[in-house]
């Protein structure tokens, strides 16, 4: 694994797609913070740490309210004026999905970064 928070949102969208109920991947604190963030918005049910050996993992449940979801690659520097370029690159439709991305206050979404009129680093698009 090169990029884990790559894998794991793809491990997600294959699952979502083939109709699984849940999923098993790594603990990271990115990925906590992103689930965190994807669990607000209602596009992951829940989430558990699960102690596998000298492993943690974290046992993702699907709300099975993901049309698409994905990495972005380069993780892109955006400032208050570039959120629209990047939504409407991204996200399919006005009020149609976030992206995610990771800021000095932590890892928010779009309209979130919006409201506190802050920047970051996006991470990746759900919708």
């Amino acid at each position: 694994m090169v990029d884990v928070l790559a894998d794991t949102i793809n491990k997600i969208k294959v699952y979502e797609a083939k109709g699984f109920y849940e999923c098993q991947v790594p603990s990271t604190k990115l990925i906590r913070s992103v689930l965190e963030v994807m669990k607000a918005n209602n596009y992951v049910s829940a989430f558990e740490e699960i102690k596998e050996g000298k492993f943690t993992v974290l046992k993702v449940t699907l709300s099975k309210r993901i049309n698409d979801i994905g990495v972005i690659k380069p993780r892109y520097a955006v400032t208050m004026g570039d959120f629209q370029k990047y939504e409407e690159r991204y996200i399919p439709s006005v009020n149609f999905g976030i992206l995610i991305l990771s800021t000095s206050d932590g890892v928010m979404t779009n309209k979130e970064a919006k409201q506190k009129r802050i920047g970051g680093r996006l991470l990746a698009y759900v919708y």
